[in-house]
């Protein structure tokens, strides 16, 4: 494994090996479309809250977030909360070079309360060049994390997830109690 991190974000320790993680995770981490659409296929309405939106220098960003993507004179940074049925699921954070922000793009720094995946998913250019899978010891417990980084309209921009102890990949069953 090896760790990464940013200055608002603990370490998560990503897998060489994924085979370490259990099948039902793997399931839900390697969600190759929206993570919004998926959480959104168990029967709850997602939400979003901004916690921070801005451009920073390569010199905020973590190591491991810099090595993944190109030299920038700035990047804009997203962090969100994503909630289904207002309980937290998921921690987000976009980190986009400048120079992706062109054209229609530069729609990506006024999403707000929109979900990235709905912008991302919704007809344009998208490819992922990889996932990596994650752990993050918290004081809530383990955490299980992705990263993945995108391209739009061949154009970088890397997301993180952290998946919070009341998301459906933290339940044995993986899905939201009936009742």
């Amino acid at each position: 494994m090896s760790e990464s991190h940013s200055p608002t974000q603990p370490p998560i320790h990503w897998f060489d090996d994924p085979q370490h993680v259990p099948a039902d995770v793997t399931d839900w981490l390697m969600e190759m479309g929206s993570m919004t659409r998926r959480f959104e296929k168990q029967g709850v309405t997602v939400t979003v809250q901004p916690k921070r939106e801005c451009f920073v220098s390569r010199e905020e960003l973590g190591e491991s977030e810099a090595q993944q993507l190109p030299t920038s004179e700035r990047y804009w940074v997203r962090e969100v909360v994503l909630f289904g049925d207002d309980e937290p699921w998921l921690l987000g954070r976009t980190v986009i070079p400048e120079e992706t922000l062109t054209g229609p793009d530069l729609a990506l720094v006024d999403l707000g309360t929109v979900p990235l995946g709905r912008y991302l998913f919704g007809g344009n250019t998208l490819t992922r060049d990889y996932i990596h899978l994650g752990l993050l010891q918290h004081e809530q417990g383990d955490l299980w994390a992705r990263r993945s980084r995108l391209r739009l309209s061949d154009k970088p921009l890397l997301l993180t997830e952290i998946f919070l102890p009341e998301s459906p990949v933290h339940r044995p069953e993986n899905k939201v109690p009936k009742g």
